[in-house]
Formats: C-alpha cells, sequence, structure tokens
C-alpha cells in the first residue's frame, strides 16, 4: 500500500575545496579588474586611451567569464567566439553610429 508519510534523508557531502579554491581565485582575477578599471578611471585623463582600456578589459572579463562560469572553456573555441561575436558586432554599431552622428554634427 501507498505510504504517504516517506521520510527524507538527506546526506551532507563534505565540501569539495579544490572546486571553492577555483571559485575564490576566479572572484580574484574579476575583482582585480575591476579594481584596476575603477583605478583607471580616477587617475587617468579621458580620452581614446581610457575608454579603449575600459573596452578591451570589460571585453577580457565577458569572455573569462563566458568561458569559465558558461563551461564554454572545456567545448570548441567556436562556440566561444559565436557567444561573443554578437556582442562585438554591437559594440562595433555602436562605434560607427558614434562616428558618423559626430560627423554628421561637425
Amino acid at each position: 500500500m501507498y505510504n504517504r508519510h516517506k521520510r527524507a534523508y538527506t546526506s551532507i557531502i563534505p565540501p569539495n575545496h579544490q572546486k571553492i579554491k577555483k571559485i575564490w581565485r576566479i572572484t580574484g582575477i574579476i575583482s582585480v579588474l575591476t579594481l584596476l578599471e575603477y583605478l583607471c578611471a580616477f587617475v587617468m585623463a579621458r580620452g581614446v586611451l581610457l575608454y579603449s582600456i575600459f573596452i578591451l578589459l570589460t571585453l577580457y572579463k565577458a569572455f573569462y567569464i563566458i568561458g569559465t562560469f558558461m563551461h564554454l572553456r572545456e567545448e570548441k573555441k567556436i562556440l566561444i567566439y559565436a557567444t561573443m561575436l554578437p556582442c562585438l558586432l554591437l559594440l562595433f554599431l555602436f562605434l560607427v553610429l558614434w562616428l558618423e552622428a559626430k560627423a554628421i554634427m561637425a
């Protein structure tokens, strides 16, 4: 006969120290890159160099996050590129639109 009051047993799994160390390492790398962006924002003068640094560091962090947290690092490289290519094309589109608007306003 069907027992409606089954007990659910849980087991405690010991922590996987290797995975925890990997998560802290990833967090540290992303934090250092973010801190570098933050410092550049206050130390450097506004201009093309500063914006280029922002864009490059942001793209690097995006590639790193996609590769790590979406587990694409173990996959084929084309899958990472297929994920990032639309973002890069949008960035290029914004750049071209900005340059075109600047030329029209001049």
